[in-house]
This record gives structure tokens, sequence and C-alpha cells, in this order.
């Protein structure tokens, strides 16, 4: 038998796939599984055979591999040799002979053979399994089937009976399929799905690798598995080998095992087709009439032939975009320096672009030209003024590599400028190339400062691991006030974002304010400034407002260092903060088409982000998901750091998607804050989890994921209860798990601060919380009164979420004391509120259970999560003591639970308790 390699080790994303092909074979009897190599076939095929071995079916494997394609019949030797001896008894004389001859002797002339006797050899075997059981039999890998064995299965399987189901799985290639037809006409076939970003995420993590790169990796990669995890090993040995590992939005590296996967699938075209393809690969946005106009005449057949084999896709417009993004890198660097060059020089006399035929002249040829170095930077500060930082970056480069060595001003000026165009374009390659080379040149300490700090403010979330560049900066900044201004003005965020101290950060930002007033820097004043009212927010500081607005009355020309470091948006986040949602949508609407123009995508992710957060406050659930998508896929695109991605995912599905893809995107959020060592994103991506624990009545779950959002927060030193709430869920949480006096205690303090501090809707959801605190200690009316004084202060505030979960609150509180009016009339209110917010996991919350649902109407509702997981033990026969080791309380705890559950169930007796929850 030829075993299968080189698969990719996972079915993870096939679930669903799995099950439709052992739908087509349960159907038709046949099935076709295609798809590009490492899509994982072989994984569908396994879980398929393994499936049916589970149910004593006899199973058939065949694997060829490319070298079996020339050996005639080596196929059909092997799938005879994995064949019981015991179906071979029965064959005739003649039929033995043809197996023996063909087992020995696949290398053999075939003409004195009996093939004949063969075929029906085959048949015959099949036959016989099938008398006894059902069989499957597997060809993986059928394009390496030879045609003698192709020719043979052909015949055998045209005449087996009904029990035995074909399953065959075949590499999509750039000619005709070999499958079909020998499966027959009108088989199923069913094309293996490339997996999505939150699947190519899940595989990371089971293989040990970085789900922060999931995004990235996703794009690279086409969602193809093999491809997946090759450029997720490329990524490991690079950050081994490079200063900090990979990056930010650098571009993955296309080594090793990832080029050897990308030639292969490469491979599927033939050479014509390649060149066009790397023709594709060396445009910036190739299109058909392009590749015809640089050389290409036969560019569309050969295009339909990569087509054919996922390689690329070919929009109406001509406009050819490829399935994977190593493809592109793989092609320019496997082809040799000439073909480049030659494929650049043709680019850049076809292209309409006169920036893109700069650079297009300035990559065909490899030497110093001074007048061509200046129309490079010409094109670069073009690129410069339509917010084209990562193209402004490269050129740069490319400026300052066709410098002559006589011009050491113009070179030196062109890598600075590159390095900080890669800064703001968040390209951590760039602007560590760009700074490499500033480093290795006879450069003032100034170059030096603002080179580093590129790299610095390229690094996006992750800066915990530049303390290094940082001492440089710092040390080259001596003397000058205004480069100090800009290195504390980073180590203030670095101070808030990494180190999760506000303190030191407001104590930085407040360094780095005076030494910008005496370097005469009014802009990276105004930061730090910001910076000061942002911590004082955080730190509860009652002057935070005074503090922002001098920031805000100081010159605010276009921010070099981001929008979003800016005191404009920093009044829009305290306009959020404070629920002044109209104030806060209208300026984010202003800012949005500002911060595209300037070319920062993290500009652009914050104002999305602050978007979807709005929505959800003002209850436009739609609006936030379509907020919370451009996000996502501009940080994918970008390559930022998805943290943040994904805890605003989280969010926007969180109320108006699934609470499923909630907990999946705030799982994944988690994991690549803790990896970036992002403690402000970290608190937030908890926080989204606890709530989806808390709404699906996994309550000790959610306790103990917001614990860790109140020990974040307590590190951080957060004070202002209204920047993240997560108070109140905790509270709540705490509830459901019978702890009503911790959640007391926790409330009392937390509330007292946000009086204090005027923060109006914040109260309101303590309050909630509250009420359900005083339910749980028997004091139904006034919880009954507290919760519909918080409706309608909900109300007011124009907070339908909330209002809608403090009627759910409500309605669960009347069921308790078994107020069955009261309560479907909350409920009935909860659901609408819901509906029309947009909120369906929460409206699907609000439904009233039906009496089939229910057993007898509002009884089990009246225990707690932790009553009904005591009840459910001692009704399976738990003694006090077990119950009590299971539950991790003491027995003490448990007999005064099983006395409140007696009581509120109306029952007296363990026998009773059991026969209850039988029935209900």
């Amino acid at each position: 038998m030829v075993a299968a390699t080189g698969h990719a080790d996972t079915t993870v994303g096939h679930g669903e796939l799995v099950k439709a092909v052992d739908r087509a074979l349960t159907g038709y009897g046949r099935a076709l599984l295609t798809g590009p190599a490492g899509a994982g076939k072989t994984e569908v095929v396994r879980a398929l055979a393994a499936a049916a071995e589970a149910r004593q079916d006899s199973v058939l494997r065949l694997a060829p591999e490319a070298a079996d394609r020339w050996i005639p019949e080596a196929s059909a030797a092997a799938l005879l040799a994995s064949v019981p001896a015991a179906a071979l008894e029965r064959l005739s004389g003649p039929q033995r002979t043809a197996i023996a001859l063909l087992r020995r002797e696949t290398d053999a002339p075939r003409a004195g053979r009996d093939h004949v006797a063969l075929r029906l050899a085959v048949v015959e075997v099949l036959r016989a399994l099938a008398a006894r059981s059902p069989v499957l039999l597997v060809l993986d890998n059928a394009q390496w089937l030879d045609a003698e064995s192709t020719d043979l299965l052909r015949f055998a399987l045209r005449l087996t009976p009904p029990g035995v189901r074909v399953l065959v799985a075949e590499c999509v290639q750039g000619g005709a399929p070999v499958a079909e037809p020998l499966c027959g006409p009108g088989t199923p076939e069913i094309r293996v799905p490339p997996l999505g970003a939150d699947e190519v995420a899940e595989l990371l993590v089971r293989r040990g690798l970085p789900a922060r790169l999931a995004g990235r990796i996703h794009q690279a990669s086409g969602g193809n598995p093999r491809l997946a995890l090759a450029l997720g090993h490329s990524l490991a040995e690079a950050a081994g080998t490079r200063d900090g590992g990979a990056h930010h939005a650098d571009p993955l590296p296309v080594s090793g095992q990832a080029r050897e996967v990308a030639r292969r699938l490469l491979a599927a075209v033939p050479v014509e087709a390649r060149r066009t393809l790397l023709l594709a690969a060396l445009a910036a946005r190739p299109t058909t009439a392009l590749l015809r106009r640089a050389g290409r005449p036969h560019a569309e057949a050969e295009l339909a032939v990569a087509e054919r084999a996922a390689l690329v896709t070919v929009g109406e417009d001509g406009a050819v975009a490829f399935s994977a993004g190593a493809l592109p890198t793989a092609l320019a660097a496997d082809a040799g320096w000439p073909e480049r060059a030659a494929g650049h020089a043709a680019l850049a006399a076809a292209v309409a672009d006169p920036v893109q035929a700069v650079r297009h002249r300035a990559l065909a040829v490899d030497t110093p030209d001074q007048w061509l170095a200046a129309e490079i930077a010409d094109a670069a500060a073009s690129c410069r003024r339509r917010g084209q930082r990562a193209l402004a970056a490269e050129l740069g480069l490319l400026a300052a590599e066709r410098t002559p060595a006589h011009l050491q001003g113009e070179e030196m000026a062109r890598l600075v400028g590159a390095a900080e165009d890669a800064g703001w374009a968040g390209r951590a390659d760039l602007a560590r190339r760009a700074t490499r080379a500033v480093l290795a040149r006879d450069s003032s300490p100034a170059d030096r400062v603002r080179a580093r700090l590129a790299v610095i403010d390229a690094a996006g979330q992750a800066l915990a691991d530049l303390d290094e560049t940082f001492a440089y900066a710092t040390a080259d900044a001596e003397g000058d006030p205004a480069l100090q201004a800009a290195v504390r003005l980073r180590v203030a965020w670095k101070r808030n974002l990494s180190d999760g101290d506000p303190v030191r950060s407001r104590d930085a930002a407040a360094e780095a304010g005076a030494l910008a007033a005496t370097g005469g820097d009014q802009v990276a004043e105004a930061m730090a400034l910001t910076v000061r009212a942002r911590m004082g927010r955080i730190l509860g500081d009652p002057d935070a407002e005074e503090i922002l607005a001098e920031a805000l009355a100081l010159p605010a020309p276009e921010v070099p260092l981001g929008m979003r470091n800016a005191p404009q948006y920093l009044a829009v986040r305290h306009a959020l903060f404070d629920d002044r949602l109209g104030d806060a949508r209208r300026q984010l609407l202003v800012l949005l088409p500002a911060v595209q123009r300037t070319g920062s995508a993290e500009d652009v992710f914050e104002v999305l982000r602050s978007l979807t957060e709005v929505e959800l406050r003002r209850g436009r659930c739609a609006a936030a998901s379509a907020h919370a998508r451009r996000a996502l896929e501009l940080t994918i695109e970008a390559g930022l750091s998805p943290g943040p991605a994904w805890y605003v995912a989280a969010m926007a599905e969180t109320m108006g998607g699934s609470f499923a893809r909630a907990a999946g995107y705030a799982r994944r959020g988690i994991q690549a804050s803790e990896e970036e060592r992002d403690q402000v994103f970290l608190s937030r991506s908890l926080h989204a989890l606890g709530l989806v624990e808390l709404a699906t009545g996994e309550a000790a779950k959610a306790v103990a994921t917001l614990r860790r959002v109140a020990e974040l927060e307590a590190a951080q030193q957060v004070v202002d209860p209204s920047i993240l709430r997560w108070h109140g869920e905790l509270a709540e949480a705490l509830v459901a798990a019978d702890a009503p006096d911790e959640a007391a205690e926790l409330l009392a303090p937390v509330r007292a601060t946000a009086l204090a501090l005027g923060r109006t809707s914040v109260v309101a959801a303590l309050d909630r919380a509250r009420g359900l605190c005083l339910s749980a200690r028997g004091e139904a009316e006034p919880a009954v009164s507290l919760l519909q004084e918080t409706e309608r202060r909900l109300a007011e505030l124009q907070l339908p979420l909330e209002r809608a979960r403090t009627l759910l609150a409500l309605a669960r509180v009347e069921r308790r004391r078994r107020r069955r009016a009261p309560a479907r009339d909350a409920l009935r209110a909860a659901a609408e509120a819901f509906a029309q917010a947009g909120a369906h996991p929460w409206a699907e919350l609000a439904r009233e259970p039906s009496p089939a649902e229910t057993g007898s109407p509002y009884a089990l509702a009246a225990l707690t999560e932790a009553e009904t997981r005591l009840a459910l033990l001692v009704a399976d026969g738990a003694s006090n003591q077990e119950a009590a080791a299971k539950l991790f309380v003491s027995v003490k705890t448990v007999e005064a639970r099983l006395t409140r559950i007696y009581q509120k169930l109306d029952v007296r007796s363990r026998a009773q308790l059991a026969t209850t929850l039988r029935t209900r």
C-alpha cells in the first residue's frame, strides 16, 4: 500500500464538510472530493474512513504518490495487496493467478498477463467483501493514478454492488480531472473550502503557534491549512533569528517549508502560465489588460488555467487576485534577477500610474542613478500626500538605494523619511530596514532618534520588547528638548499599554509636555496633555477634563503621531464614556474620512472601534456589527495587532450576532493580547468573554473570568468605572453563583465612586445588579422597586440595551416569587426592546418559555444556577459529601442550599426532588 505524505495534520473547520461527503456517499454511493494541494482532503478522507471502520464496515484505502503515475498497474497492485486473504480464497484459478502475477510483477512486461481475469478478480473481491458488510473504497490522490489502474478501476466500479461506496479525493490541477470518469457522470463533487480566519486561528493554537498572527497568516495562505501551518513555522523560525521576531504588518517570511508548499501549488500550472503569474506578482494592481500590454498576449487563457487550479481569481473587470498572498512572494523569490528585472521593465512601460511606472523602473535596475533617485523621491512625496504611507516608505528606501555615494545628505534624508513613513504605516520590517541603514552610516543623533522612534511607532501594541530601542533613543535625544519630548511621549504610551501603569504613564506624559513646551513643539505638547487627561480619567482625577480642554485649546495641525493620540479623539472617547452618544457619533463621522485620508490604518481602526461601541450603546446592533466587520477586515489587510479587533468583533457578536462566535473572538483576543502583553485589551477581551458566559448561564466561569478583569484593573489602578463597565457583570455573576453577599460588597464602593464622579448610567447598571442581590437575599419587594426605577432611568438616558437587560432581570425576579403576569409582561417588554435593537441572542434569551419546555411553569426557574447544579447532582443520587466535593463547597453550604431548594420546589425529600426534576 502506498502511504500518503505531506498532509496538513488537522481537520479544523471541516466538520460540516465531513457530514456533507457522508450524505453524498449515503445517497449516491459515490463522492468526489476536490481541492488544491494542502486543502485538507486527506484528513477529511481519514475521518470518513475512521467513521466507517467504527461501524464495522470494510475499508479499502489507496493513496498513490506522484512516482506511481508512471508505473503501469502500480495502484491496482497496492489496492489488492490491502485486501484480506479470505476475500481471495473463493476466486477462480485464473483470477488468483492474475492477482499473484500483479503483486509480484508490477515492473514486468504486461503482455503475458490475463487482463480480463484480473478485471473480473477485482469485481469478485469487491462483491465478496460487500456480501459480508458494507464496503468503503477510499482513493486519495487520484491525480497520481497510472492509466492502467484507472482503466481497471473504471471497469470494476461499473459492476460493483450497491454495498460498495466509493470516495475519490483529487488534487485540483490545471488540466482535466481524472476522478469524474472513474466514478461516472453525475457523481456529487464536493470542493474542500478554504479555512476562514477564525479556523486558521484555531489551527495555529492547536499547533502552539501565535494566534495573534492568524489574520495575516489567513491572508497569506488563502485559508490553505498546509500553507498556513508552514507559514506559522516559518514565522516561528524567523522570530528566533531576527530581533524581536515578526511585528505588526511585516510581510510573512515565505521560506523553507512555506516556499515548498507554495511551489507545489504553483506546479499545478504549466511554465507559460507561471510566467504570466510572475508578471502579475510583480504588478501592484494586475489586470489582464495590463499583462497583455506588458507582453503576455495569451494572458486570459493562461490565467484561466491558473484559476482552475485555484491559484487566482479574475474579476469581471479583468482584475487579477491571488488566492493566497504567499504565492506572489514565492513567484518573485524563485525568479532570477534577470527575469524580475525584465518583468519590471515591461510593467514600467505598460502601467498608467506614473508612481507605479517610477517604481517599476527603479526595480528594473540595481545601480545608483542621481536623476532616477530624485524621481523616486518625488513619487514617495506624492504617495505621502495621498496617504499611501507604506508605498511611500518602500519608494523612500528605493530612492536611498539608488542615490549615488557622493550625495550622502540626500541619502540620509531619504532613509529617515522612509523610516518615518514606515512607522506611520505600521510596517515594522521597512522601519527596521531603514533604521539599520541610518545607524550603519555617519548619522546625527537627531536622525538616529527619528529612525528609532519610527521602529517604536511601527510596533503597534507590541511595545513590551522594545526597551533597548527606548534606551538608545533616550541617550541620543539628550540635550534636545523636542526630541526628548518625543521619546518621553512614547514612554508614556508604553507605560499604559504594556506595563498597565497609568500613574507612571501620567508622570512620563507630564515630563514630555514640559520638554515639548521648552522645545516649542505644540503638537507634542497637546499629545502629552492628552495622555495626562486619558490617565487622569482612568485614575478618577477630577481635573482630567480641564487638562483635556487645555490640550484642545492648542493648535491642531495634522497630527504626525496619529489621530488616535490627539485630544480631539480623546474628547470623543470621553463623550462615549459619559453616554453623550449623539455627540460622539457626530464627531466620529467627521473624523472617519479625515483619518482615511492620512493613510494610518491604526487611526481608521480606532474610529471604527469607537463607532462600534457607540452604536452598541445606542442599541443599533446592525450598524455596530458593520463597523466591527470593517475594523476586523482592516486589521487583517493592514496587518495590525489583532487583539483589539477581536475584542471589537466579540462585543458586536455578543449583542447582535451569536454568543458562540462572540466567545471565539474573545478567546482569540485574550490570547493575542497575552502574546503581545497588551494589558489594556486583555482586560477588554476578558470582559467580553465574561459577559458571554454570564448571558449563557455559565455563572462559575463568568465569575472566574471577570475576577481576572478585576485583578487587571486593580493592578492598573483604574478608578473610573465608566471606562470598562465590568463591575455590574461580576456582581450579577456572583449572584447567579449563589454569592449575593460578596456581590453586595463589590457594588457598594464602586457605586459610591460612580456617584462622586457623576457617572449616572454606571450607577443605573450597578443598580440592576443591586436589585438582583436584594432578590437573592429574599428582599423581593425592594428588588422589584429598584429594578423598576432603574428601568425608567435607563429609558430616560436612551440606553435601550441596558434597559432591556434590566427588564430581563425584573422578569427573573418576578418569576422567582411566582408572580407570573408581571414576569410575563417584563419578559415581553425585554424581548421587544432586544428585537428592536437587533440584539438577536438576547432576544432569544427573553423569549418566553412554552409549557412544554418548562413542565410546571416557573417552578424550576426559581432556582439559581448553583442551586440547579446541586439539585441535579442530588437527583442523580449524590450524597451531600459527594455533591460538596464536586461543587468545591463545604457540606454545610450544600445543606443550606438543599434546604432552599426544597422550599422553592415545595418538596420534602430527595425522592420527591428527583421526581420533580424528571417531570419538569
